[in-house]
């Protein structure tokens, strides 16, 4: 169970909503401590929910666990049903608290049923974004775009442009994560007809737009200046810049037909998402 709720990426949620309300901090707006937890708990179970799901509706055809029964897969699946929504419960409940605490103008709600919508359309049949390719791009969204918008959105009230200026090239390199793990899920999902990104764009045209994702990502961070920010207020981006041209000769290498080194591959695309977040959410609390 632990393992099907998919640890890393609740804990890479709690960044990118701490990256938001980093970048409200440094814009001098006021911090709400008991805001800021309830919004922190809100987007963790909204992605836990978003996991669980992508479980529970797996094709009957795919295990869940290695070596289950037939009976062990549905009582596994209607667990996981019921943990996840008991955590669309709680989100609501969240929500409401929110509201009665400090109201919720138009452009937090707007976030905040965003979410929920992608956590449906992402893992929920019929449309089920996961099985029609759209599934990452789904993902990185939410995780690099909506997420962070609420805890920004919760602390500032309103919208600006460093959140955009961020989050753009932040879900850039997210997709692009999610790409890689899809290199190396491959064969699997091969075997079992999982409509991924990856499949349905082939590798011919999937390694060029993960190169350009994160090239996309590095300019935008370089152009700071054009929308009224310093560059030394974003260079801690570039501390990530060696992983990610690492990350590309790595997959060159493979789709060249060289040995794939893919533990090194899947840790470097990590660290060049989850560091970027990391070192952005650092410098805008010191400063």
């Amino acid at each position: 169970m632990l393992k099907l709720s998919r640890p890393l990426l609740l804990l890479l949620a709690a960044l990118t909503y701490l990256l938001g309300a980093s970048i409200s901090a440094y814009l001098g707006k006021s911090f709400q401590n008991l805001t800021f937890l309830l919004g922190l708990g809100g987007v963790v179970l909204a992605q836990l929910s978003m996991n669980l799901l992508a479980e529970a509706f797996r094709p009957h055809n795919e295990p869940m666990i290695e070596g289950e029964t037939p009976a062990q897969k549905e009582a596994l699946r209607s667990n996981l049903l019921y943990i996840s929504y008991a955590a669309l419960t709680a989100c609501a409940m969240i929500a409401f608290l929110l509201y009665i605490n400090q109201g919720l103008n138009l452009p937090t709600f707007i976030f905040l049923l965003l979410s929920l919508v992608l956590v449906v359309l992402y893992a929920v049949p019929p449309l089920r974004l996961l099985d029609r390719g759209f599934g990452e791009l789904a993902l990185a969204a939410h995780m690099a775009y909506v997420i962070p918008s609420i805890g920004f959105l919760l602390q500032a009230k309103e919208n600006h442009r460093l959140l955009i200026m961020i989050a753009i090239p932040l879900t850039a390199l997210t997709l692009a994560y999610f790409l890689i793990l899809s290199f190396t899920s491959f064969p699997s999902d091969q075997k079992y007809q999982r409509a991924t990104l990856l499949r349905r764009l082939g590798w011919e045209s999937a390694v060029p737009l993960h190169h350009s994702l994160i090239i996309f990502a590095y300019v935008i961070f370089i152009c700071s200046p054009i929308f009224g920010y310093s560059f030394l207020l974003i260079w801690p981006a570039f501390l990530t810049l060696p992983f990610a041209i690492l990350q590309m000769l790595l997959l060159r290498h493979i789709s060249l037909g060289g040995k794939p080194n893919w533990t090194l591959l899947t840790t470097t695309a990590l660290a060049v998402f989850g560091l970027t977040a990391y070192f952005l959410t650092l410098t805008f609390w010191m400063r």
